[in-house]
């Protein structure tokens, strides 16, 4: 009987080992894909800061990674989700175009561009956190959770509040999350119209010379979360695309730093890092 006992629990025992692996199998199955990774070693461009790099070529379909953990970890947009909220406000036609104004309520804020009245172009432009935070307002958290969701965007938690959910609060997502989001954004895939995608491809355009444009937006988190512009940033972010020689090249960076770190870990930060590693690898 106990000898019964010992070959049944060995025989559970294999099963189960066997059940595990043969999960574990399809699960990396489901992993592959055709598109090829290559990590690189940037670290010497990452001093200080938990970083990660991600490129994607889109005509070698191969993307560069730098820190592939890091590449995944979901982190708050801040203002680099402001491609996507300008998108939605198009969309639910809260903005007519790229010239909707709103007014300045006379709030003396320290970033001197953002003290008079704003349109979508120049609130991208100057990455005006009021305009956004009244944009997110008019449309509503019914019709902004709808559209987070039909894009997929990140963990698509906008509990943080209507006016805040992507400052350094619940809405988060990876570098490589972001890069897929302006593959998609680019290829016309997103639940928006072409008229409307090509308006916000138009005001996040940043340079364009020697015959390479360079779109991109850049986002800052800090704390406490109202992101007050004084306030140390703890969360950098730049995000974009290059298109050069009938090539597009996606890329998404973001850095984090503590509050007791010497160094800032902003928007600026990190677009200075991404422009260093794309100028020393020429694609700009």
């Amino acid at each position: 009987m106990i000898r019964k006992i010992m070959l049944t629990f060995l025989f559970l025992t294999f099963l189960v080992a066997t059940i595990g692996c043969s999960s574990a199998t399809d699960t990396s199955k489901e992993m592959n894909s055709t598109e090829k990774v290559l990590n690189e070693d940037l670290s010497k461009y990452f001093t200080g800061y938990e970083g990660s790099f991600v490129l994607f070529d889109k005509n070698k379909n191969e993307y560069t990674i730098f820190n592939q953990s890091k590449s995944q970890k979901q982190v708050p947009p801040c203002s680099t989700f402001k491609i996507i909220n300008s998108l939605i406000g198009l969309e639910t036609k809260v903005l007519e175009d790229e010239n909707t104004s709103f007014k300045w309520d006379g709030t003396d804020y320290s970033i001197e561009s953002w003290n008079k009245d704003q349109t979508l172009k120049s609130a991208v432009s100057n990455s005006v956190v009021w305009y956004f935070q009244i944009l997110a307002s008019k449309i509503g958290e019914d019709k902004m959770q709808d559209y987070i969701n039909k894009v997929n965007y990140g963990n698509k938690d906008i509990s943080g509040g209507i006016t805040k959910f992507w400052l350094q609060s619940s809405l988060k997502i990876s570098p490589i999350e972001q890069v897929d989001i302006l593959r998609k954004f680019y290829d016309y895939q997103l639940p928006f119209s072409k008229r409307n995608i090509d308006i916000v491809k138009d005001v996040i355009v940043l340079t364009t010379e020697n015959g390479i444009k360079l779109s991109g937006k850049t986002g800052s988190g800090s704390k406490p979360e109202n992101n007050a512009p004084e306030s140390k940033y703890i969360n950098g972010w730049f995000v974009g695309y290059i298109e050069k020689n009938e090539d597009v090249y996606f890329f998404a960076t973001n850095i984090e730093a503590n509050e007791t770190a010497e160094k800032s870990a902003g928007g600026q930060e990190a677009k200075e890092i991404t422009l260093k590693i794309l100028k020393d690898k020429n694609y700009l």
